[in-house]
């Protein structure tokens, strides 16, 4: 069964760290029909100004944050003690689990372009213990086929597997890009929740349909085993996200995601008393 159009989700223009102007394609509203996928904030400048300000030391809980950078650079650092540079085409996979506390601190440059994404963690692995992945270009597959560039982030497409899969949700983060007219189909799990994101262009996403012009959207789908895209005559560049859904109870308040507000209030409580960091 061929993948229907379920919702298409127009992002809102916020500020968010010290003053970073993106756009929040899904996040609170959201939750329970992108479930597992929590947030992604998108964004796209040629102006330092939008972003020089950064996002600086903050904390999180219970998910993982995402963060793929198709041009720029980001100087990143956290409590694990990791620090150094996300650049053009690289990833920064993070697990915060149990307390993880990071900075992001964009530097000036002649585009900044990404997206960051935030999946929730299943309540049996909400406290695990952090982790850092940095994912360099170099590790990402990119698969050439008819018209199309498929770059894998995550998970596996085909034969060839990304540098992750997704240690507490298998997820599959895929990179596309289709020429003019070029026609290419996915088979994925029936029940997967399955979005995409356009990062520029315009495609048909069913036989027959009419051309959509959805740049900068989030196109959420039905259930199906097969995803099916169309370019346009401009061709597109979208990102594809997919895995099964939690059906768990959300929890959020501001960075940190759990499953009841008992474990909010904990959460916060250990900030303000400086026992959020887990020690060994």
């Amino acid at each position: 069964m061929l993948r229907t159009i379920r919702k298409i989700v127009t992002g809102s223009t916020q500020y968010d760290g010290a003053g970073v102007k993106l756009v929040r394609v899904i996040g609170r509203p959201t939750v329970d029909d992108f479930d597992p996928f929590l947030m992604l904030d998108a964004f796209d400048s040629d102006d330092p100004i939008d972003y020089i300000k950064g996002f600086p030391w903050h904390p999180h809980r219970g998910i993982e944050t995402i963060t793929y950078l198709i041009n720029g650079d980001i100087e990143h650092g956290d409590s694990l003690g990791n620090k150094g540079s996300i650049l053009d085409g690289c990833c920064q996979w993070m697990t915060a689990g149990s307390g993880i506390l990071h900075q992001e601190m964009p530097k000036a440059a002649e585009r900044m372009l990404g997206v960051q994404l935030w999946l929730n963690l299943p309540k049996k692995d909400k406290m695990t213990t952090p982790q850092y992945r940095d994912i360099k270009a170099e590790m990402i597959p990119r698969i050439k086929e008819d018209g199309c560039e498929i770059g894998i982030i995550s998970g596996r497409y085909k034969d060839t597997p990304g540098p992750v899969s997704g240690d507490y949700i298998k997820t599959l983060f895929l990179d596309i890009r289709l020429e003019a007219h070029a026609e290419w189909k996915l088979k994925v799990g029936k029940d997967d929740t399955l979005f995409v994101y356009i990062i520029e262009g315009e495609a048909y996403f069913e036989p027959d349909s009419i051309d959509l012009q959805v740049y900068r959207r989030a196109l959420l789908f039905n259930e199906g085993e097969e995803f099916y895209i169309k370019a346009s005559d401009h061709g597109i560049r979208f990102l594809l996200f997919s895995a099964k859904p939690l059906n768990e109870p959300v929890a959020w308040g501001g960075p940190i995601v759990m499953n009841t507000k008992q474990e909010l209030d904990l959460a916060f409580e250990e900030i303000n008393n400086g026992t959020f960091i887990m020690k060994g």
